[in-house]
């Protein structure tokens, strides 16, 4: 039946990490895999609250379809948690609700890639914006980032030997590696990007997560003409409901992007949207924050403590301020994909760093989340991962 698909689709990765997650689904694995946020921390009973009193409230209103921009109170509430925490003056008008900050890449992708465009991304880059991308058959130029922040010197001979179009990043505990862009380096990037067409594409789904260390600012305001946001609430209240937003820099881009969410669902689900909206009027979102923070950053220091304690030397790491993933090297010449057929035999799954990479078919690199395991088990598994290193290693 190929002869039937289009060629967009045919080119488009599968999710490396779904099908991982099927390979970890035996409960005597201890999965590193997945990126997901830690089930016994959702707000279920605040929640069932929002809803009945969504329903009682609105009932008839809330299933009736809706404009596409998204509910106003719950853009205006984004737009105001912009201004107070990150002093970004963002008008409602220009703040689109999406069905997860996924579909806002898909949205993006739409509006701005033809076959061939160039875009920007960080080496290693998140899975889903390159699944997202290669729908539009778009030409990935990778940049490296290291704990500082993406190579500038490496941005500079992209701008210089291509035109991109967009440049997309996760300057706050990125994923895949955990690493966050300093002030300086922030600083150095719009300074490549100011004179140029390419837009800035600031994912920041983890921003809220910060463990230690200062706030850097946003790219939204070192670079407000260029700079696109997405946001989303998977990791701050739950990821199933599938909400997050884009920002645009302007009318006209904004204007666009609504045309693509018309033609994609037309609009995202109303009901959620009232009832994270009403969850968010009866309760205090940052103390829910805060909680979250305490966990995962316990669940950090379990994991960098056994890691030091169990990986054989020459095995390095990243040390995130925030977020839900830590990035760890394994020596020179040694394979991740390797690894993971003797660690899964040894009951622990990770990420091997392959996927996250654009034409590698090697890498010695792996990523690790901390978010959903408990600190007891989080010793048990690095231990176990750490012998299955030595193995590979020997």
């Amino acid at each position: 039946m190929n002869n039937i698909f289009s060629d967009r689709i045919s080119d488009v990765p599968r999710s490396f990490i779904r099908e991982i997650l099927k390979v970890a689904v035996d409960t005597s694995v201890i999965s590193f895999a997945g990126g997901l946020p830690n089930r016994d921390l959702f707000p279920v009973a605040e929640l069932q609250a929002a809803v009945n009193k969504v329903f009682e409230s609105a009932g008839k209103e809330v299933l009736q379809y809706s404009n596409s921009e998204g509910y106003p109170k719950l853009r205006e509430y984004i737009s105001r948690r912009y201004l107070e925490k990150k002093g970004l003056d963002i008008p409602v008008e220009n703040i689109l609700i999406t069905s997860g900050s996924q579909q806002g890449l898909d949205l993006l992708g739409k509006t701005f890639l033809n076959e061939g465009d160039d875009v920007i991304i960080e080496e290693p880059g998140y899975l889903g914006a390159i699944q997202a991308f290669s729908v539009y058959k778009s030409v990935f130029n990778p940049v490296r980032v290291t704990e500082d922040g993406m190579d500038v010197d490496g941005l500079k001979e992209v701008i210089s030997a291509r035109s991109p179009k967009l440049m997309y990043s996760v300057p706050n505990f990125q994923n895949p590696s955990g690493i966050s862009y300093s002030v300086k380096n922030r600083s150095a990037i719009a300074d490549v990007l100011k004179s140029t067409s390419t837009l800035l594409i600031e994912d920041d789904p983890y921003g809220d997560l910060r463990f230690t260390g200062d706030e850097k600012e946003s790219f939204g305001k070192i670079l407000p003409e260029k700079t696109i946001l997405l946001g989303s609430f998977s990791k701050t209240i739950v990821p199933s409901f599938r909400l997050g937003w884009i920002t645009a820099p302007n009318n006209d881009v904004m204007e666009k992007l609504i045309i693509a969410k018309q033609a994609s669902d037309l609009h995202t689900n109303y009901f959620i949207q009232r009832v994270i909206c009403q969850y968010i009027a009866d309760n205090d979102l940052q103390k829910h924050i805060d909680k979250i923070i305490k966990v995962y950053n316990s669940q950090r220091l379990a994991m960098v403590r056994s890691i030091e304690k169990y990986f054989p030397s020459g095995v390095s790491h990243t040390h995130p301020e925030g977020g839900m993933f830590l990035w760890a090297t394994l020596p020179e010449g040694t394979s991740s994909m390797e690894l993971f057929d003797f660690a899964i035999k040894d009951k622990v799954a990770f990420v091997p760093g392959i996927p996250f990479y654009i034409n590698k078919e090697k890498t010695n690199t792996l990523r690790l989340n901390f978010s959903c395991v408990d600190e007891e088990t989080i010793e048990t598994g690095i231990k176990r991962l750490g012998k299955s290193i030595e193995k590979i290693i020997s």
